[in-house]
């Protein structure tokens, strides 16, 4: 299938829309309710998810888009605020594991409806259950690492 500049373009450009507009909102949303960034909130997602014992920060970071200077201020604000905790990593005297602490989780409780919320409103809703099954499955795929 060959994709014209023209589509290439529509395509960028609508994606790069959407993102903005669903960033900006959740931004807004999360720092009025939780006092939390949308980086904030994409951290504390990823390490409810990681197993057990927690993630090292060199993994963290590009699941979550950062370098790992960024991440590492982020980590450290948000360890401050008792969101998260910092631990010596068993296999490895150097290692660091970042894991969510019982007010993080709770944290994350109270951001996950707004979240829900703004992307239901600004994506979800504008579209038939087909092609919200279509665009989850089209970003699962895009959002793929090779």
């Amino acid at each position: 299938m060959e994709h014209t500049e023209e589509t290439c373009a529509r395509a960028f450009t609508a994606l790069a829309d959407a993102h903005a507009r669903v960033s900006e909102a959740l931004g807004a949303a999360l720092a009025a309710s939780c006092g939390l960034t949308v980086n904030d909130f994409e951290v504390l997602v990823r390490l409810s998810a990681a197993p057990p014992p927690g993630l090292r920060l060199k993994d963290l970071a590009p699941a979550v888009r950062l370098t790992q200077p960024s991440l590492s201020r982020l980590v450290a604000r948000l360890e401050s605020g008792g969101l998260v905790a910092r631990s010596g990593a068993p296999d490895d005297r150097r290692g660091v594991l970042i894991t969510l602490t019982p007010a993080g989780r709770a944290a994350l409780e109270e951001a996950v409806p707004i979240q829900t919320r703004i992307v239901r409103e600004l994506l979800l809703d504008r579209l038939t259950p087909e092609e919200q099954d279509l665009l989850a499955r089209a970003l699962t795929r895009i959002g793929e690492r090779r």
